[in-house]
Parts: structure tokens; C-alpha cells; sequence
């Protein structure tokens, strides 16, 4: 099962590229410790405001091919599903060399798209049981513009390891044992001086959060002994910053910096991949197993179910967006509803399989299917509109990083056997 994930509104820093802290980025409280991450940057799963929402990219491309607005391609060794994270001049990403069982982080030139180092964080220990989509790199880097977080399943366990910008390690902390059901792919979230990580599995997994300083456990919570595949996600609902997480037959709210239970609801289907997203009131979630299930609860922590319905969103994550919520479905079929009442307000068929999460772009939402069809259409609930169908690439799991007007794209090509993955820079 290829993995995915997350939402949440976001103060930005002006073009200057003064820092954002991590409060604010999660749409809330007072700085504290602060990253030094700006606007033009996509540091973590999901980018700056943790929603799939891009800062305003006026000079974006519509079109792009093989031979048209790539500014660059770079050639990926090993094999992943995680996002680009794009901070500063840099881009970093997880990959695994699955022969000769190796995890890494690797960075690129964010202007010219040279690899610059690779960083070999966990040798031999690789679990070979799991779907056959999943991969041995699936969780999304997060970086405070200081440090890279990455988690990996190494050796029966989820580690998280710190490491500087040039690539060195600066610690490494097991969080938990995990038995593997599909396989794992759960991102970091950077909230304040934590890096907040969930494990769940069949073993019972955690929810913890650690120093970003030193990788010390800071709190945790046990979780249901329940496969599930979701990331954290720390989102301005009910006007306080709220850690969710989806699954294990819940929707769970933590209270980020002391791991406070807030609230729990049960609704949620077990296995969920897609990260939740919110409209500042409403929590929206969606799974896939054994329910299909799409429901909106309320954040303030009164139990109540707004709506559901039973459209399986079950790996992308979805969009709110102006009062409506967006999704594409894994069988290739978009829907707008109304975020307050789940009316359908219309729904349209793209094709193909779909393993990466929405990305908003002003009032547009790319769509990229594992087939290498990248979809955009306007986010609007008028009517479904589509403005461009792209292709690149063969075999799509990564969801696209879009920052200074940039798209960045990782995909894979096949020749025969041999499956090469790339790294594409798309802009004007």
C-alpha cells in the first residue's frame, strides 16, 4: 500500500523570506522556537500550511511534457514514495536501495538539480513483508530549515533520525517496535521544538513527540493495537491547535505540546492513509478499510458527526477549499462537496489510479495518477473544469512539492525491467 498524508491554515512570511515559526505555520498559537522556512519553500508533507495548499504562484505553468517547461531533470538512485521537501536552495528526499538494503536522504540544487550528497541513514533490516505498492522510503522529510527529520522502518522498528543540512546525523531515536500489515509511511510534523511522529500497527503503536534538539522523547501515547497508516497532523480547529490523527476506528485530537487527549471519536473506518484537513470548524477524514468511509466531525470536541458518506478516498488526501471539500477518489473520480453538509455538488471522472495527495495552486488542484497523468482542474463548485492534462512520467506514488513557481515532480520510468526514478524541476 503506497502511503500518503495532511491540512491546516498557516500564517506565510512575506516575500522578504523573514522565518516562519512553527506556531504559526500550524495556524496558531504564540512562536516559540522558530524555523527558519519561508514561503517559498515546501518543508514538509503537504507544504507550509500542512493543507496541500501552495502560496499564491502567478507564474506557474499550465502545460509541461518531456520537452516542455522542464527546467531540469535529475536522476533518483534507489527507490521511494516520499514527496520532494524543498528549503532554501536545497531538496531533499527519502529513497531505499532495496538490493543492497540501504535508506537515505538525498540532496539536490534546488536551481540546477545536482545531487549534492546522499546520507545513509539505516543499513540491512528491511522488511520485505507489505503491499506491493508499498516502499522502504515513504514518509516525507520534514526540515525546520536547520535539520532534516526523517522516519524510516528499520529492523522491526520505527526510527526517526536528525540530520544537519549537509547531511551529517545528529541522532537517531527509536519510537516504537511495528509488526507490518501493508507497510509504512507515516511523515514527521515539526510543531515548535517537537517532531511529532505516530507508529500505528497491529503491535500497538504511538503517538510521541520528541525534541527537534536532541531527539528525546518529550510525551507519547499508546494506540490501539490496529494496522493504519496515517500521519500526524497539528491544525488550527475550534481556535486551538490540535494534533489528529485518523484511524484505529477513530478520529483522536492531542494536545501537541503535552500530548493531552482533547477529544476522541469513534466513526473513523481502521486503515486510513490520507491525511486529515479541516476548514477552521469541521474535521474531515477519509479511509478505506474494511469501511469506505468519508465523514466531517466536529473539532470542538463535542462528539458530533456532521456527515458521512461512503466514498472510499482511501491513499489521497483531500482539499478544503472556500467553503467546499475536494477529493479524487483511488479509483480516478473527483468530487466537490459542500464542506458544511457533504452535499454532493458535482463529481467527474479523470481515469486512472490515484496514490498522491491534491495540491492547490490559487483556485486550481493538480491531481497526479500513478499512470503519470498530472490533472488540473479549477476548484470551484460551479461545475468540474478542466484547464490541463499533463503527462510524465510511468509509475506515479509521489505527490508533487510545488513552491517558487515551481512544480516538482518525482516519477519513474520503465525500460523493460528496469525502473529509473527522476526528480523533475517544471516552471516557465
Amino acid at each position: 500500500m503506497c502511503l500518503r498524508m495532511i491540512l491546516l491554515l498557516a500564517c506565510f512570511v512575506i516575500s522578504s523570506g523573514l522565518p516562519v515559526s512553527q506556531a504559526q505555520a500550524a495556524g496558531g498559537s504564540k512562536a516559540r522556537p522558530t524555523a527558519q522556512v519561508s514561503a517559498s519553500d515546501w518543508p514538509w508533507w503537504r507544504g507550509p500550511q500542512r493543507s496541500g495548499i501552495a502560496a499564491d504562484q502567478q507564474n506557474m505553468p499550465l502545460h509541461w511534457s518531456e520537452t516542455e517547461n522542464v527546467l531540469w531533470k535529475a536522476k533518483v538512485p534507489g527507490r521511494g514514495h516520499a514527496s520532494p521537501t524543498v528549503v532554501g536552495n536545497r531538496i531533499f528526499l527519502a529513497t531505499a536501495d532495496e538490493q543492497r538494503e540501504i535508506q537515505s536522504v538525498l540532496c539536490y540544487d534546488r536551481v540546477h538539480g545536482r545531487q549534492l550528497w546522499q546520507a545513509d541513514v539505516h543499513t540491512g533490516g528491511l522488511e520485505r513483508k507489505g503491499h506491493q505498492k508499498s516502499s522502504q522510503a515513504s514518509a516525507t522529510v520534514a526540515s525546520d530549515g536547520e535539520r532534516i527529520f526523517v522516519n524510516f522502518l528499520h529492523d522491526g522498528a520505527i526510527y526517526t533520525t536528525a540530520l544537519d543540512l549537509k547531511g551529517k546525523q545528529l541522532w537517531q531515536t527509536k519510537v516504537s517496535d511495528f509488526v507490518v500489515h501493508q507497510g509504512f509511511g507515516s511523515s514527521p510534523a515539526v510543531y515548535e521544538s517537537l517532531v511529532l511522529v505516530s507508529t500505528d500497527n497491529k503491535a500497538g503503536g504511538v503517538v510521541a513527540a520528541l525534541d527537534r534538539r536532541d531527539g528525546t522523547i518529550v510525551w507519547q501515547q499508546s494506540r490501539p493495537h490496529l494496522p493504519n497508516y496515517t500521519s500526524p497532523v497539528v491544525l488550527s480547529v475550534a481556535g486551538r491547535d490540535q494534533l489528529l490523527v485518523a484511524g484505529c476506528d477513530h478520529i483522536s485530537s492531542f494536545n501537541p505540546l503535552s500530548g493531552e487527549q482533547l477529544w476522541e471519536i469513534a466513526g473513523s473506518t481502521t486503515e486510513c492513509v490520507g491525511s486529515i484537513v479541516t476548514d477552521g470548524e469541521l474535521v474531515f477524514a477519509s479511509g478505506g478499510y474494511p469501511d469506505k468511509l468519508t465523514l466531517a466531525v466536529r473539532g470542538d470536541g463535542s462528539g458530533k458527526v456532521a456527515w458521512q458518506n461512503t466514498v472510499q478516498t482511501y491513499v489521497p488526501s483531500m482539499l478544503v477549499y472556500d467553503g467546499y471539500l475536494y477529493t479524487v477518489t483511488d479509483a480516478g473520480v473527483a468530487i466537490c462537496w459542500q464542506a458544511a453538509t457533504g452535499n454532493e455538488v458535482w463529481k467527474s471522472r479523470l481515469g486512472g489510479t490515484f496514490n498522491t495527495s491534491l495540491v492547490l495552486i490559487g483556485d486550481r488542484i493538480l491531481a497526479a495518477n500513478q499512470e503519470g497523468d498530472t490533472f488540473i482542474f479549477r476548484a470551484s463548485p460551479n461545475k468540474f473544469e478542466l484547464l490541463a492534462q499533463n503527462h510524465l512520467g510511468e509509475d506515479v506514488y509521489a505527490t508533487p512539492a510545488v513552491c517558487g513557481s515551481r512544480v516538482y515532480l518525482r516519477v519513474a520510468q520503465r525500460d523493460g525491467d528496469v525502473r529509473q526514478e527522476w526528480l523533475y524541476a517544471i516552471g516557465k
